[in-house]
């Protein structure tokens, strides 16, 4: 019998959440806040002692870590002193994916990490492919954690058409490689523009093009994706993306979570995501939620201006879509909540405490895709499931 675990720990250092199950093994989500009235060399050795506290608590080791995102809020100063750091610096025997993203942590911190660990109970090898790849292999599935994609530009030329499709031509690439396509194995992206004001359409319209190319359309599937505002390490970069791809998947285990009666398709409005994609396998059932905001099922913006009612549309739109995958709002393992307006904090933090108490979230500032939207919410659940047929996790 599978259960769900949380441990109540001030939301100020860390939280955790576990899905447990006899058959499949243990996973284990974490969110990390430093305080942010100390340096950000005394905010690392902060997020450092408080993850270390946190695999304590849950009875693992450093070598369970699968992926890890680390917040900042000046990655072009920051940079160096971060990589140094052992949230970063990982060996050859046990590598990890780290994506570390420019979005500053609210609400005054320069670092926050969210962590997504193996339990001890689980037998798994990692490998390193590349600078960017990750492979896992865990019941002959083999699943590729891809991190910091992005074109190094040096250059102030940049376009975002020819980043994404440059960026999207590596993550192909390492697909392809191990025998895979971007059309039956990506199956979800993480999309950081530097504008999103400014560059976002362009990244689109080239997205576009490139799923176009590659069987990604409005009769087959997109990806689950988020869109957002985000910096990489290159002054000039434009776009940067993270990524997951599971190899070794039986179609039917995929669906996609859909409620059109609160979200119409996003064709609708020419974009290329999907709402939500479902993975089942014979214990457990991972929803990956992209990027969702206050959209009603006609592509409107809904509650202009007021941030709150968009953030409890949002999340019900969220739970909509659980709904659709035969689950709900207690199956969610974290969120990232992204926040146009850094001073809607207390508010927002207020409403996601009295909803989720003990939830592992991060809480950043971050622009959505259209100016109106205040905020956003994505996050992961993972639910039972009974189906002895499908593959194991």
């Amino acid at each position: 019998m599978s259960n769900r675990l949380i441990n109540r720990n001030s939301p100020r250092t860390f939280r955790t959440k576990t899905f447990r199950s006899a058959s499949g093994g243990t996973e284990h989500f974490i969110s990390v806040q430093a305080h942010g009235d100390v340096s950000f060399v005394n905010q690392i050795a902060q997020v450092e002692e408080y993850y270390a506290a946190a695999r304590l608590a849950l009875g693992i080791t450093e070598e369970t870590a699968i992926f890890r995102r680390i917040f900042v809020s000046d990655v072009l100063n920051q940079g160096a002193a971060i990589r140094d750091s052992s949230l970063v610096r990982t060996t050859a025997e046990d590598p990890v994916a780290v994506s570390i993203i420019q979005q500053p942590p609210l609400p005054a911190a320069k670092l926050s990490l969210l962590a997504y660990h193996f339990g001890s109970d689980v037998v798994f090898r990692k490998r390193r492919l590349s600078s960017h790849d990750l492979l896992v292999e865990k019941n002959g599935v083999r699943h590729v954690w891809t991190t910091g994609i992005c074109a190094g530009e040096t250059s102030a030329n940049a376009s975002p058409l020819v980043q994404t499709r440059a960026i999207f031509g590596d993550l192909t690439g390492t697909l392809s490689d191990l025998g895979g396509t971007l059309r039956d194995n990506c199956m979800r992206t993480w999309i950081y523009l530097k504008d999103v004001d400014v560059f976002y359409q362009g990244m689109v319209e080239s997205r576009g093009e490139l799923f176009n190319d590659h069987g990604l359309t409005a009769d087959t599937h997109f990806i689950a994706s988020t869109g957002i505002e985000g910096a990489c390490g290159h002054r000039y970069d434009l776009v940067a993306m993270d990524a997951y791809s599971n190899l070794d998947l039986d179609q039917r285990q995929v669906s996609y979570l859909n409620d059109f009666s609160r979200m119409c398709p996003t064709k609708d409005y020419g974009v290329h995501f999907e709402r939500g994609t479902r993975i089942a396998y014979a214990d457990r059932a991972h929803h990956f939620i992209s990027g969702t905001a206050s959209i009603d099922n006609r592509g409107n913006v809904v509650h202009l201006g007021d941030v709150l009612r968009q953030l409890n549309y949002a999340i019900d739109n969220v739970e909509a879509l659980l709904r659709s995958g035969a689950t709900d709002l207690a199956s969610l393992m974290h969120l990232i909540v992204y926040l146009r307006d850094p001073t809607d904090f207390s508010r927002i933090d207020e409403r996601l405490a009295e909803r989720f108490p003990d939830l592992p979230m991060i809480i950043v500032q971050g622009a959505v895709c259209r100016p109106q939207w205040l905020v956003e919410v994505e996050g992961i659940a993972i639910a039972e499931n009974d189906e002895i047929a499908m593959r194991r996790f």
